[in-house]
């Protein structure tokens, strides 16, 4: 089923209203999911919105919460978002890091206590459309074997970077520090179709292209994957206080509770450190330069950071947004949520 993003959008935040968000809320993070699923990201797009309405309607998800903005320095502050939709805190919290940065070149902001964000490119994208450089991390569920390991320990823990060229082009990078996100597994479920079994491992630690039979996931490239996911949690956990490692709560577990996740946003104004326009003009020649590579054997051309996805949105724009009949049939049904979730840890199958 094809749909426009306007479609889409109105459905999304249709069913997250009914099931308790505010219309603003429901809006924002409306926003995020068609956002990813018009790059093709459909692991953190409409796929989603059934677990969504689902902790909302249960309270896992503040409906009212009471966020907090701290300045702790020229350039440091914290967003607590009480639990509320992580969407809109951490899209608030960015606003915040984009203020401070274009005033002190600099802006590093903790985001704490909130809920799933979904994809990091949406708020990397927010500063770089400003022209600033917008980089962004986040902790996740303990669903990763560490390097050597047989058992879960970190999260997928994903880092996005984006920076702004010449008019509206934009340069994204936005990667899982896991072979793939957990999210892909999810939608290789929903399709019934296998995955590759470089992706994950079963119960026995064997690696496995069953995404039914998904135990854990594995880092990419090994210890490098490894040491970057923990990097992630101390950036986005330990620093600001918040639980760490395999303490980091699951997202299917109990939907009753908030999740206490963290993120930090990082955002540099390169007009403090460079001329502006000659950067923006450099970032564009990067990515004309990176296409103009003579390619190798058996590609076409060689494509920039994010590109691949820059061209499925041009694509989606015209031809209107995939979703898979099982997502479309719920978002257009009158069922908020079955209580499906309580169960629905990612080891389970």
């Amino acid at each position: 089923m094809r749909v426009t993003k306007r479609i889409l959008h109105e459905l999304i935040r249709t069913k997250l209203s009914r099931a308790g968000l505010s219309v603003d809320h429901a809006d924002v993070v409306a926003d995020v999911l068609v956002h990813a699923d018009a790059r093709g990201v459909h692991s953190h797009g409409a796929m989603r919105v059934e677990y969504y309405a689902e902790r909302i309607a249960k309270g896992g998800t503040n409906v009212n919460p009471r966020f907090v903005f701290e300045k702790t320095g020229p350039c440091s502050a914290v967003f607590d978002g009480d639990n509320g939709a992580g969407h809109v805190a951490a899209k608030e919290a960015m606003r915040k890091a984009v203020d401070i940065a274009k005033e002190n070149g600099v802006a590093v902001v903790g985001v704490r206590h909130i809920g799933h964000s979904g994809s990091l490119s949406y708020y990397v994208q927010q500063a770089a459309r400003e022209g600033l450089i917008g980089i962004s991390v986040c902790q996740s569920d303990p669903m990763v074997v560490p390097f050597g390991g047989a058992e879960p320990y970190y999260g997928t823990n994903p880092i996005a970077f984006a920076a702004p060229g010449e008019g509206s082009e934009l340069i994204t990078f936005d990667m899982a520090t896991t072979v793939q996100a957990w999210g892909k597994i999810l939608h290789a479920r929903s399709k019934h179709e296998p995955i590759p079994d470089t992706w994950a491992v079963d119960k026995q630690g064997v690696r496995t292209d069953d995404p039914f039979k998904v135990h854990a996931l594995l880092p990419i490239a090994g210890p490098k994957g490894y040491g970057l996911m923990m990097m992630v949690d101390v950036l986005s956990g330990i620093l600001l206080g918040l639980p760490f490692g395999n303490q980091v709560s699951s997202m299917y577990h109990d939907l009753t509770e908030g999740r206490n996740l963290g993120q930090l946003h990082i955002v540099i104004n390169p007009s403090f450190f460079t001329d502006l326009d000659t950067f923006r003009r450099n970032i564009s020649k990067t990515m004309s330069d990176l296409n103009g590579i003579n390619p190798a054997p058996g590609f076409e051309r060689v494509l920039y950071p994010g590109q691949n996805y820059d061209l499925i949105e041009q694509e989606n724009e015209a031809n209107g947004i995939e979703i898979v009949d099982e997502v479309y049939n719920y978002l257009v049904s009158d069922v908020v949520h079955n209580n499906t979730y309580d169960h629905k840890d990612p080891f389970a199958t």
